[in-house]
């Protein structure tokens, strides 16, 4: 499990590891874990031109001391100084000393920048993003915007020193110009704004670098954790040698309408293939699951007539019509666990949601989220995290809010966030959103709870999408859930996935 602190968690570490520490000692374990991690990213460096951009404070240190390490072995080390009266005195002297180069950056406009600074920039083969620290806010400033624009137009790869600046490192936000870079080293402990988008999507490859602050970390919670190969396949269910179909658990799909019989084939796909002993199908769409699907229990319904389950998915392709709020209100009336999605999510009744007492899960995407909190779309887009919390505190549910982070929350709303590092962008298909409702919700039946069902189920669903790449569509995506769940029980402890593309020298720590 790679988990997440907040700021705050992650600098009172900070203070306790310094105030047993030399001086200057925890900076330069940074900053020596920093220019490791550029080294392999040059290859080779001597000779390598290497650009600091430098701000205040300690996240410039970082990149100066840093800077003076590469300079050491070679390198043609430039540090273009954002704010040259705040830059770090001791990280600007164990610069210089070691051969490296200090210049200005502009304060206002570009035609303030000193001749040699774009030309520095454009023959950089690598630059270093020290500008803001983990404390930082909001966009960057109308000057470090502009240093950004040259960097960009250059094309040279950036490494982020320990986020990318202008990310949030709390939330995940970015209000404004961020940095986009290839690589993020983060020191001693995740952000949570690296394993969730927008932000996710500005760091690149992400390299974690020890520098001591675990045993002050072990007493805080962490606001969220991103699961790996060993967690999932510890959650998975394995049938024993005394499982029948219905000890495995059986599980409940509603799905489908005469305009939508295609939803209730993708939800029985993704139940199929979760570990469930049996699917019972309820609804209008019987004859097209069982063409596809022979060995699934079907009934025209009403639910409480199907037959008994362990639990119940609801939702998919459902329509609006009367049956279809009456089986969603059946269905929650029911004392088993319930998956909701999609259609069921605007016929639930939230009074009678919070008022069940077995669990439910709700598995709503951004719009869906929005209409459920009564936001604009781009504020869930924006901000992950906060919103998963707030619709599992809102209507006391378990929630995995899809997108391109997905992101669970626990019932309530306490508790660290999970987050799915597994995903991408081929997951953006019509109908994969019934196949990961099916999924998750027969490993609910086999007796996860909401919340490791949902984790393990956005999980395997985001393996068997990159599985199934490129040009996926939901049935691609049913098909590789076998070999995307082989793979993680069969490589655990031993090998993960990356979630990012990867750069040259520096290994990714998402999976």
């Amino acid at each position: 499990m790679r988990d997440a602190y907040s700021v705050q968690t992650v600098r009172a570490a900070e203070r306790e590891l310094m105030a047993r520490l030399p001086a200057g000692a925890l900076m330069r374990r940074a900053a020596a874990g920093l220019a490791a991690a550029c080294a392999g990213m040059l290859g080779r460096t001597y000779g390598a031109r290497v650009v600091l951009l430098v701000g205040s404070g300690d996240n410039g240190g970082d990149a100066l001391f840093a800077g003076a390490y590469l300079a050491r072995r070679g390198a043609g080390v430039t540090a273009v100084l954002l704010s040259p009266e705040r830059a770090h005195g001791a990280g600007l002297a164990a610069l210089r000393a070691a051969g490296g180069r200090v210049v200005a950056a502009p304060t206002a406009h570009l035609e303030g920048v000193p001749a040699d600074v774009p030309a520095v920039v454009r023959r950089a083969d690598l630059v270093v993003d020290g500008i803001v620290g983990i404390g930082g806010r909001g966009g960057l400033r109308p000057d470090a915007v502009e240093i950004v624009d040259l960097v960009r137009d250059a094309g040279a790869p950036v490494v982020a020193v320990d986020l990318p600046s202008g990310v949030d490192a709390d939330t995940g936000e970015v209000r404004g110009v961020a940095v986009r870079a290839a690589a993020t080293v983060t020191f001693g402990a995740y952000k949570p704004g690296l394993l969730v988008d927008p932000a996710r999507e500005h760091a690149g490859a992400l390299r974690l670098v020890d520098i001591g602050l675990g045993p002050y970390l072990e007493a805080a919670e962490p606001v969220a954790r991103a699961a790996q190969h060993a967690d999932v396949a510890a959650l998975l269910p394995r049938p024993s040698a005394e499982s029948d179909k219905y000890r495995r658990g059986v599980v409940g799909i509603v799905a489908g309408s005469a305009r939508y019989p295609g939803a209730a084939v993708l939800a029985v796909a993704g139940a199929l293939r979760g570990g469930a002993g049996a699917v019972r199908y309820v609804g209008p769409a019987a004859d097209a699951v069982v063409g596809r699907f022979p060995e699934t229990l079907v009934s025209a319904g009403p639910p409480g007539r199907a037959g008994r389950v362990q639990a119940w998915v609801v939702g998919p392709g459902l329509g609006d019509g009367a049956e279809a709020r009456e089986n969603v209100r059946e269905v929650l009336a029911s004392d088993v666990p319930v998956l909701v999605d999609a259609d069921g999510l605007r016929l639930m009744d939230a009074g009678r949601l919070r008022g069940r007492t077995a669990p439910v899960l709700l598995t709503p995407h951004a719009g869906e989220a929005a209409a459920l909190l009564d936001v604009p779309r781009e504020e869930v887009e924006s901000a992950r995290l906060a919103s998963a919390r707030e619709l599992a505190r809102r209507y006391g549910a378990t929630v995995l809010l899809k997108g391109s982070t997905t992101v669970v929350a626990p019932s309530g709303g306490d508790g660290p966030l999970r987050v799915n590092p597994t995903g991408t962008g081929w997951l953006a298909t019509a109908g994969s959103g019934d196949v990961l409702s099916g999924l998750a919700g027969s490993l609910l039946a086999s007796g996860l709870s909401p919340e490791d069902a949902a984790v393990a189920g956005a999980y395997v669903h985001g393996l068997a999408g990159r599985l199934a790449a490129p040009l996926v569509n939901a049935l691609d995506v049913a098909e590789a859930l076998r070999p995307a769940w082989r793979n993680v029980t069969d490589t655990a402890g031993t090998a993960d996935i990356s979630g990012t593309s990867g750069t040259a020298g520096v290994r990714s720590d998402t999976p």
